[in-house]
């Protein structure tokens, strides 16, 4: 799960990480009173207005605007608000912004990069830090990769000073400002630990005029899985910022990801759907979704993951694989009579089914009367449903 830049702020300043401070609004006519009570609190004139989207390279689509007045910071407010933002990471299709982010300006002596996240080839959290901070991050790790530095924490151990020291001497800090960047990255890492984040970013953490170091900007992501234990977070979902496909499905208990092709695939058990889309793949089409129906694949999850997957309107074929092992292949195949039926869909669909009763769920199909294929092996589902999705 992904929160917003104020979010996340919000968080770091619950573990003392000196952050950037602000306020949002939705409305438009709320402008005038937001930045008075931002200039009020944070005695400021100057302002720096923000699109608050779920995606990155908001500045270079336009989406983060400094301000040197409240006339041009409302001026500001009126264009980005209600603006469709396009930035590397949104598409072309590009992102609605409905929230701004209006904050208090900040002379900016440096800007550096902090990032701690789960390195799952060594089984340890890596903080991830640089010298060359900013809109360009992506850029410098793939042209200056020494640019780039990381430690590793052993979660038996934890976070110790000597690392701490590693990190600020990294950055090329000394005296109190290197005793500023050990605390912060110890209050970090302990927000990462305790929120159950899968990453923690701020970019930039920035080196004020005045030897300041503050977060100018923060992103989180959460591990889904505990989201249970962490219902504070849990209530800072936006599901406007997601697709609303992917919303739907969850609600019907489906992990549904929407992808860019053409070949709808309805899978149980993640492995055999990661394996049924890159066989899409290897024989020349795309898959249109990501859809793991769980190891019980029911008439109602069958029949709600045909409804997820044709509302995407770039669906040509569907392709259903499913191992009986938890469930009967049989019981599924009554399943997908049933729904296809009930929604009288007219998409192409190819069906594989192994596993417990293999033999009775095609008799089930081919007896159906309905315009279903069955295969007997993935590379076969494969070739009939890329055949079918090309006509």
């Amino acid at each position: 799960m992904k929160i917003h830049e104020y979010q996340a702020k919000k968080i770091l300043k619950e573990y003392q990480v000196p952050i950037q401070g602000g306020l949002v609004l939705e409305k438009k006519e709320d402008a005038e009173r937001i930045l008075k009570q931002v200039a009020s609190e944070y005695q400021t004139s100057e302002f720096v207005v923000k699109a608050q989207i779920h995606a990155g390279g908001r500045g270079k689509g336009g989406g983060v605007k400094f301000c040197s007045n409240s006339e041009k910071a409302k001026a500001s407010i009126n264009d980005i608000l209600g603006m469709n933002l396009v930035t590397h990471q949104t598409g072309p299709a590009g992102q609605l912004v409905q929230k701004v982010m209006v904050t208090e300006a900040i002379d900016i002596e440096k800007e550096f990069y902090v990032a701690i996240t789960l390195d799952r080839e060594k089984s340890k959290n890596a903080i991830i830090v640089s010298k060359e901070g900013g809109v360009d991050i992506e850029e410098v790790a793939a042209t200056h990769p020494e640019a780039i530095k990381k430690c590793w924490i052993d979660p038996g151990i934890g976070l110790k000073a000597f690392q701490l020291r590693y990190l600020s001497e990294a950055l090329g800090l000394e005296g109190d400002l290197a005793k500023q960047a050990m605390k912060l990255f110890y209050n970090l890492y302990q927000c990462y630990l305790n929120t159950d984040a899968s990453i923690v970013e701020i970019n930039p953490l920035v080196l004020t005029k005045d030897n300041k170091l503050i977060a100018l900007d923060a992103k989180f992501n959460f591990d889904d899985n505990a989201l249970y234990r962490q219902q504070e977070i849990k209530d800072m979902r936006d599901t406007l910022e997601e697709d609303p496909a992917e919303v739907e499905a969850g609600k019907d208990g489906l992990n549904y990801i929407k992808l860019e092709g053409t070949v709808g695939c309805m899978v149980n058990g993640a492995g055999l759907a990661m394996a049924t889309m890159d066989i899409i793949k290897q024989k020349g089409e795309s898959p249109a979704n990501f859809l793991d129906v769980g190891g019980a694949a029911s008439i109602e999850t069958v029949k709600n993951g045909f409804k997820i997957i044709l509302s995407d309107k770039h669906v040509k074929a569907v392709l259903i694989n499913i191992f009986g092992g938890i469930v009967r292949c049989d019981r599924v195949a009554n399943g997908i009579v049933e729904a296809v039926n009930e929604l009288e869909l007219q998409v192409p669909i190819v069906v594989r089914l192994q596993g417990t009763n293999a033999k009775q769920a095609r008799e089930i199909l081919n007896k159906s009367g309905l315009t279903i294929e069955s295969a007997e092996t993935l590379g076969e589902a494969a070739d009939k449903v890329v055949m079918a999705a090309r006509v």
